[in-house]
């Protein structure tokens, strides 16, 4: 969240919304990574590391069952992001972190994909994809910065942060080739 967060209506600077508030709608919750999104400080890092546990949770699936899972959470992440955004009354508040979440499963599925071997392998290119995202997403290179400024509403609130995913993802799978235990 920066200071030039404002009420898309007033034009007025927009506090930091009451914790009760986020627990008050299943769109906020979620929006809201469960909470991850109401860190005081930099609310996308601790909602990409909620995306450590999802990957967790998503590893025992088959590449092409991965890929269409995370295609799904790409559109429901597009309607629960718009709605949390709108019932706000603040396009990508810094607060709404399931972007993080979404675009970390992209950056990670590189590790879906390789299938590493021995858990240092994965503990590395866990730890990897989530530096490597977080460097894209901070950094927002061309085109992410362009999807960023001029994409509006929840797929333009998704939008970027699956494109630094894809940015990450590419950079992990080729860093395959250098002395990584993965």
């Amino acid at each position: 969240m920066t200071a030039k967060t404002t009420h898309q209506k007033t034009g007025a600077p927009f506090p930091r919304p009451p914790a009760a508030l986020i627990w008050s709608t299943p769109e906020h919750v979620l929006a809201f990574g469960f909470g991850a999104g109401l860190a005081p400080r930099a609310p996308g890092t601790f909602g990409t590391l909620v995306g450590i546990p999802c990957l967790l949770l998503l590893l025992w699936l088959p590449w092409p069952a991965f890929v269409a899972a995370t295609l799904a959470l790409f559109v429901f992440g597009c309607f629960i992001c718009g709605a949390s955004a709108r019932l706000l009354g603040v396009h990508d508040y810094g607060g709404i972190v399931f972007d993080e979440i979404l675009g970390y499963l992209i950056a990670a599925a590189p590790l879906v994909w390789l299938r590493p071997d021995g858990i240092g392998g994965w503990i590395a290119g866990i730890v990897l994809a989530f530096v490597l995202f977080r460097i894209f997403d901070i950094a927002k290179p061309w085109p992410i910065r362009v999807f960023d400024r001029r994409v509006h509403g929840g797929f333009g609130i998704m939008v970027d942060d699956a494109i630094a995913g894809l940015f990450a993802a590419a950079l992990l799978f080729g860093l395959r080739h250098w002395p990584l235990p993965f």
